[in-house]
């Protein structure tokens, strides 16, 4: 019934004047919105097929971090039909620093049984607060841990400050969504979190076909606060003067740079059962700032 329901709400904004867009299983055709007192300071729209714009974005490489299943390559990542498509792909990868013995996880796997993408605008786009918008489609299969997030350029992390605006994993075997800031403390890789998760399932119970469609995740970031959204419903906020290093420094009043990632395994859970590919969609980035 509730599937009825949304079929019919979609033919009647069809049928008032409203453009495909508006439908939620398909990319945004439409331009950027003007925001009152705010402009546009960049945006990628995925529109150009290839690989996403070597003057936005970089790629990490090899296995990279948390202990993961995926080996990050460039050739998971591709635009097209109007997005940046992350695949996650089942495949087996020589692993160049393969080391027989090694203690260094990054080193002890022969090979790596699973590829994806990671991308950042690291050295290239970074932003002192702003309304950062991403419109994306996420996968929950068993295994799928997808994020947006950001780092701070200064300092090693987490002093330099991380956002997640939107990561979904599991959490004793639940799935989640998350919407986190992190900090230093006063231990070396040890983070100060302010956390919110929420179980997957109250989005579901809502929309039975949430997983199918494109939703937009948004940070309001100001000197104040960071507020994180999920299709406008405020998830997290984070005051910035409780934000602070014992340094004293604030990582949170310093330019950041954004990442978007699909990750296998680890918090995503045991991806062996899942189907292949896993695919994480991105609709468009947009980052506006007061006029």
């Amino acid at each position: 019934m509730r599937k009825l329901i949304f079929t019919l709400l979609y033919s009647l904004l069809g049928l008032i004047g409203f453009s495909q867009s508006v439908n939620p299983s398909l990319p945004d055709s439409d331009p950027p919105v003007e925001i009152p007192g705010m402009k546009l300071v960049w945006a990628d729209e995925f529109n150009t097929n290839g690989r996403p714009n070597p003057e936005f974005w970089k790629h990490e490489k090899g296995f990279v971090r948390n202990e993961e299943l995926q080996w990050y390559q460039e050739e998971n990542a591709n635009c097209a039909n109007g997005v940046l498509l992350i695949e996650g792909r089942r495949e087996e990868i020589s692993n160049p620093n393969y080391q027989a013995g090694s203690k260094n996880w990054k080193m002890s796997r022969e090979f790596a049984h699973y590829s994806s993408s990671s991308i950042n605008t690291r050295g290239l786009k970074q932003w002192l607060y702003g309304r950062f918008e991403i419109r994306a489609r996420i996968d929950t299969a068993m295994g799928s841990w997808p994020a947006i997030w950001t780092l701070g350029i200064e300092k090693p992390w987490p002093s330099n400050g991380e956002i997640d605006i939107m990561e979904f994993y599991r959490i004793k075997d639940v799935p989640t969504i998350l919407a986190n800031a992190a900090w230093g403390t006063h231990q070396q890789y040890v983070a100060k979190w302010d956390t919110r998760r929420i179980p997957f399932l109250r989005f579901k119970a809502i929309d039975p076909e949430w997983a199918t469609k494109f939703h937009v995740w948004r940070m309001e970031w100001t000197s104040e606060s960071i507020k994180l959204y999920l299709d406008d419903e405020l998830l997290n906020t984070t005051l910035l003067p409780e934000t602070i290093n014992p340094d004293g420094f604030n990582p949170f009043k310093q330019p950041h740079y954004l990442l978007l990632n699909l990750a296998i395994g680890g918090n995503g859970g045991n991806p062996a059962r899942s189907k292949f590919p896993i695919r994480y969609e991105v609709d468009y980035v947009r980052v506006y700032q007061e006029k």
